[in-house]
């Protein structure tokens, strides 16, 4: 099972996440599939690589409850809803 959860980078008191696409077995720090997106919690910043989110959340992604709350923020599950309508 896929899940989009946050990643740390960065340096002591300077954190910088990526926002990745990861089993759920693997550690915090564990080999990604995937690199979706960063966030920079110190300047507010989200950067977002919508279409690759949409494809992992249509193939069964979980996203961690606060990766869910960045892409609510995006507005990235309103595109959701609307590509699934697409398809119907």
């Amino acid at each position: 099972m896929l899940k989009l959860r946050l990643k740390r980078c960065g340096r002591k008191q300077r954190a910088v996440y990526r926002i990745v696409a990861i089993d759920v077995r693997s550690r915090r720090e564990g080999r990604d599939l995937r690199k979706v997106g960063f966030y920079y919690p110190m300047k507010n910043q989200i950067y977002l690589n919508v279409p690759l989110i949409l494809y992992f959340l249509e193939k069964g992604a979980q996203p961690t409850g606060t990766v869910q709350n960045l892409l609510t923020k995006a507005k990235v599950f309103k595109e959701l809803t609307s590509n699934q309508m697409q398809f119907n």
